[in-house]
């Protein structure tokens, strides 16, 4: 379980690093040259989640957050001595759920920042990115590997 705190953490301090970086040098609306052509920082706040679906809906976002992060602490607990990539995918999900959700609470939006500039996406911030990767690593844990692990 070490591992899979030790991630949610370390996701959590860079994700509200960032946030307070872009908040401290940003005006609503801004952007700064981050990767020319990739990728720039553009500071929102997001009322709703990804694409700004569900604006003005915080209630139902911080009981959904609630309810996901109690059932992956039981998983992680049930998974403690797992695949050490299963224990870390769990720490992603839980440490960008914790993230945006400090924001809510805080703020009552989520702040986002990094925009692409190559292809329409909606921007996000590091929560968003853990909890891509870990729902992404999720899937294929449980769609390729070769132990019986239950993971979702």
């Amino acid at each position: 379980m070490i591992i899979s705190f030790f991630t949610l953490f370390i996701i959590i301090i860079i994700d509200q690093i960032f946030k307070a970086w872009i908040v401290a040098h940003l005006s609503l609306g801004q952007s700064m040259s981050f990767l020319p052509g990739i990728m720039d920082f553009y500071y929102v706040q997001n009322k709703g989640a990804g694409w700004s679906l569900f604006q003005g809906q915080m209630t139902f976002f911080m009981f959904a957050t609630l309810l996901v992060c109690i059932y992956f602490i039981y998983l992680t607990y049930k998974h403690r001595k797992g695949p050490w990539y299963l224990r870390i995918s769990y720490g992603l999900l839980l440490g960008g759920a914790i993230g945006n959700l400090i924001d809510r609470l805080r703020l009552g939006y989520v702040v986002d920042m990094f925009r692409t500039l190559f292809i329409e996406f909606p921007i996000f911030n590091i929560a968003d990115a853990a909890l891509t990767l870990a729902v992404i690593s999720l899937l294929i844990i449980q769609l390729f590997s070769k132990e019986e692990l239950d993971v979702l």
